[in-house]
């Protein structure tokens, strides 16, 4: 078993979740796992390579009789079998009590995008967690008191831990650095298996940033090691897949088949999938240039394909289909700008039910009434539509590449607002908040990537604006030198500073960057 060190600073109980037994129970899976793990993100190099030089991706040969075979995953266990709302969030003591409150089916504890991978809050997730499954979960903040409500069901939990390509350096085993997919995992999994099941529900999990079936047969082969290892039924870890990368909409039905005795389903992701597209074909021409961001809605032509061929996929096989984000945060001191935000909200939820989707995710409870309006206006007293099957969809390759055919265009506006927004999260990132409020819309990870890959692109591009203007990186320093100085009054200077010069780097860098939370991360504790 490989030596375990924990170098990260001490965190309020954290030796209630960083006991030796715990620590030996991710030993374990480290001397499993990651060697295969880091095998797997070259591999993810070596695809985007072919990418490069092809410009495009297909439906993979070798995996046809996947495709063709008659299968399908494992009966949803009782409480992921009505998934019609789901609330998401990180994994902070308020957050926790108020998602665990909203009337959603499901609150997804988010330990990724929407969370600062700072020790204090790795940790203290977990004990939310702990506490929040034994309904002990209280607070005292601001005057007022929080706690868990005795006249609502409470939302089941299923956890999101971070990407594969995330680290964790507060941690060694073996002298290496921790992998925070492991690390998150194999928490709250030791902790809470047991006493889920003895509570009705049991470890379920939503899994982040995948590009392959192959990554999928590596988290089927970890849930299997710490059922076998924990003495926990084979099949009692269920898993959702978010589909939010161009390789795995490519992959649906082989992830699903290679976690199908711990499958639930798939879950369109929004501005993940538009950076990834970004990033997989950043450098193959004007054929993938996206528009402004916020013109590239889900009815996007090839957006579209991917839902529909989401939707087929996940039927035709048993899982549940899961819909993308509501982010609009109501704001009572502009009531025309919350109605026709709702308003937006609503034509989303209604349009993602009548697809055939089983459900979808709202960020704040107060969104939570009107996305189950709309879902309930299509299943009734149905729990999902597993049984609209969609036959009739058919999605090619092409139609999944099918940037060029999307409505809209680059503006100086949609310009300021990407570098604006970019700025703004970083910022609060990098203090440790990582679901940020931002112009009425709760932001994660997600929207810095999209905002400065799309700088990126259309820098190297050359794209014209409205304007007239050319995007160069003298244009974006430009833009970027006004915004720090609308700022200065708002974010303090050695939060703004840093956010700024870590913007630049990722949206100008000669070698695209993969990830800006990779970056971001050497810049906390």
């Amino acid at each position: 078993m490989s030596e375990v060190q924990v170098l990260g600073e001490s965190v309020d109980r954290g030796d209630e979740i960083l006991t030796p037994e715990a620590l030996d129970f991710l030993a374990g899976l480290h001397d499993a796992f990651a060697a295969r793990r880091d095998e797997l993100l070259l591999a993810r190099g070596k695809r985007r390579e072919e990418a490069k030089r092809t410009g495009k991706l297909d439906f993979l040969p070798e995996t046809r009789e996947v495709r063709e075979g008659d299968w399908r995953v494992a009966e949803a266990p009782a409480r992921l079998r009505d998934r019609r709302v789901e609330i998401t969030g990180p994994t902070d003591r308020k957050m926790t009590i108020n998602a665990l409150n909203s009337g959603a089916k499901v609150w997804l504890a988010d330990l990724e995008d929407a969370n600062t991978p700072h020790w204090a809050n790795v940790v203290s997730g977990q004990v939310n967690l702990y506490d929040a499954i034994r309904g002990t979960i209280t607070l005292e903040s601001g005057g007022k008191s929080y706690a868990l409500r005795d006249d609502v069901e409470h939302a089941t939990i299923v956890v999101r831990p971070r990407g594969w390509h995330l680290d964790e350096r507060n941690l060694t085993f073996g002298g290496r650095k921790a992998v925070g997919a492991l690390v998150d995992f194999g928490l709250h999994f030791f902790h809470n298996a047991k006493e889920l099941l003895h509570r009705g529900s049991g470890p379920y999990f939503y899994l982040p940033k995948m590009e392959s079936h192959l990554e999928a047969r590596l988290w089927n082969d970890v849930f299997t090691h710490a059922e076998k290892t924990l003495g926990v039924e084979h099949g009692t870890v269920r898993a959702t897949v978010l589909i939010e990368t161009i390789p795995a909409a490519f992959e649906m039905e082989e992830i699903l088949y290679e976690l199908r005795e711990h499958a639930s389903g798939l879950n369109a992701g929004r501005w993940d999938y538009l950076f990834s597209m970004i990033k997989y074909f950043r450098d193959a021409g004007e054929k993938f240039v996206l528009p402004d961001r916020n013109s590239v809605t889900m009815t996007a032509p090839f957006m579209r394909a991917y839902t529909e061929l989401l939707v087929r996929t996940c039927h035709k096989r048993g899982a549940f289909a899961i819909g993308g984000m509501a982010a609009f945060i109501p704001n009572r001191n502009d009531p025309e700008v919350t109605a026709a935000a709702l308003d937006k909200v609503r034509n989303d939820k209604s349009r993602e039910a009548g697809d055939g989707f089983d459900g979808s995710w709202v960020a704040h409870p107060g969104m939570v009434d009107i996305c189950r309006e709309e879902f309930d206006k299509v299943l009734g007293d149905k729990p999902n539509q597993l049984d609209r099957t969609r036959d009739e969809v058919r999605v090619t390759a092409d139609q999944l590449l099918d940037v060029a055919s999307t409505e809209g265009g680059a503006t100086a506006a949609g310009l300021r607002a990407a570098v604006d927004v970019g700025i703004r999260y970083i910022a609060s990132w990098l203090s440790g908040n990582g679901a940020a409020a931002i112009h009425n819309l709760m932001e994660d990870a997600a929207t810095a990537e999209i905002s400065r890959s799309q700088i990126w692109q259309w820098v190297r591009n050359g794209v014209k604006l409205d304007t007239g203007d050319v995007v160069t990186e003298s244009l974006v320093r430009s833009v970027l030198d006004e915004v720090r100085a609308d700022l200065a009054t708002q974010i303090a200077a050695d939060l703004l500073d840093p956010a700024v010069e870590l913007f630049e780097q990722v949206a100008l860098a000669e070698e695209f960057p993969d990830f800006l939370t990779l970056p971001a991360y050497e810049r906390i504790k």
